[in-house]
């Protein structure tokens, strides 16, 4: 099958991908012409495992492809894809302007049948949105049908998550359209959800606001761990031991972050409140997902007792571990905290470190993990990078000039740690 995919970022880049993997001829559009040029040379401009092997397999294959022309796009596709940002606004809700904005160029363009989906993260009701403009700005009158397909992708496994997915799930009123989805997610042998336009919208945001009041439940339930000398690690296991509740987004830590959860969390609070009614519940969600940060920030500042001049070794930038994506990142903002404050920070991350230091200059980048540890005051682990768990952690503590060792993501076995000599903190784990 023809596929477009207007937007080329995170999800336009990784959803052309995949489905060209899988045999469908894929043209990915984007206003941005030298990120198309980069595109077209197999190089992408973010780090995902295993995705730009992909991209010069399929561009080499000829079923990847890349332009700037909507036009283009469109002309040689009978499903088109739009993928571009909905960047949160000051009061949570969400701006669809560029989703606007394409709709009105797809119907501009627009000759012969088409099925438009919605693969950017919008509030309920914009498939509506979207059907709306499309008629009003096809001055042929052109058949057409709107979609509402979510995407469900964790950054670090995004194209595991496409190739072998949990669930598609497809909005639509039209039968004909419903048809053409499924077959083109035939080659995925993926359950098939099929709902009407609004339903499909919704499960997005209350799927991603479920999540993250996991998250932040079991960091709640951190805090009494630490007040009643309980191990949160093993309260998690014996929650998640019951397949009601399931073990997956139970690990204890400094908080969520990253372009999705924060994001999807203050829209659906918003939806609901322009729907009529006050979400309490993810208002708190969303809490005491800011506090975990603050009190850990207490511990540190609490065993330092000031941060000037005090030289901060922080293992981690981005907002979780196997993406350089440093947006909304726990680990960022512990290091404007500490920078703000009049510390030194030397920070290192696997692949965020680059685009940490274009937000923040200040930052002292370590050529490796170990180099962290130089003349510390303290260590401080925010992001769950596989690697940190690794290191040689008796040459860290030679290198250290304080013992102070703080672990953010629960990271770092406590009893081994403490045996080589470390004043190791964690999260709810007595």
């Amino acid at each position: 099958m023809k596929l477009a995919i207007i937007g080329s970022g995170y999800v336009g880049l990784t959803t052309g991908t995949c489905f060209a993997e899988v045999g469908h001829e894929v043209i990915c559009v984007d206003n941005d012409a030298a990120k198309v040029e980069t595109l077209r040379a197999g190089k992408i401009p973010i780090y995902e495992p295993g995705l730009e092997e992909l991209i010069k397999k399929n561009v080499a294959a000829g079923r990847l492809k890349f332009t700037s022309s909507i036009r283009e796009g469109v002309a040689n596709a009978l499903v088109v894809f739009i993928a571009v940002p909905t960047p949160p606004q000051p009061d949570g809700s969400v701006d669809l302007s560029f989703v606007e904005r394409v709709a009105r160029e797809i119907a501009g363009v627009l000759t012969d049948y088409r099925v438009v989906v919605d693969k950017s993260t919008v509030p309920v009701k914009t498939g509506e949105k979207v059907r709306q403009t499309i008629s009003r700005y096809n001055a042929d009158g052109v058949a057409f049908d709107v979609v509402s397909n979510p995407e469900f992708l964790r950054e670090g496994s995004a194209v595991a998550d496409l190739m072998k997915p949990d669930r598609v799930v497809v909005g639509t009123e039209s039968e004909k359209a419903a048809t053409i989805m499924r077959e083109l997610y035939a080659p995925f042998n993926a359950p098939i959800i099929v709902t009407d336009l609004n339903s499909a919208e919704l499960i997005k945001h209350a799927a991603n606001s479920f999540l993250a009041l996991k998250i932040s439940y079991i960091n709640a339930l951190s805090r009494i761990c630490e007040a009643s000398g309980a191990n949160v690690d093993m309260v998690a296991e014996g929650m998640g031991a019951d397949h009601r509740i399931g073990r997956a987004f139970l690990n204890a830590g400094i908080g969520y972050g990253g372009s999705c959860f924060p994001k999807d969390l203050s829209a659906f609070i918003k939806i609901s409140e322009d729907l009529g009614y006050e979400f309490n519940l993810l208002k708190e969600v969303s809490e005491i997902n800011r506090g975990q940060r603050d009190r850990f920030v207490k511990k540190i500042r609490d065993a330092l007792w000031v941060f000037r001049e005090k030289r901060i070794g922080l293992l981690g930038l981005a907002f979780k571990g196997n993406t350089d994506d440093v947006r909304n990142s726990v680990a960022m903002e512990l290091a404007e905290i500490f920078l703000a404050e009049g510390a030194e920070v030397v920070a290192y991350d696997p692949q965020g470190a680059e685009k940490a230091l274009q937000i923040q200059p200040k930052l002292r980048l370590a050529a490796s993990a170990e180099e962290v540890a130089d003349r510390a005051d303290a260590i401080v682990v925010a992001t769950e990078w596989k690697e940190f768990r690794d290191l040689d952690w008796a040459a860290m503590r030679k290198k250290v000039l304080s013992n102070l060792l703080f672990d953010g993501r629960n990271l770092l076995d406590p009893q081994k740690l403490r045996a080589l000599g470390f004043e190791y903190h964690s999260i709810g784990r007595g």
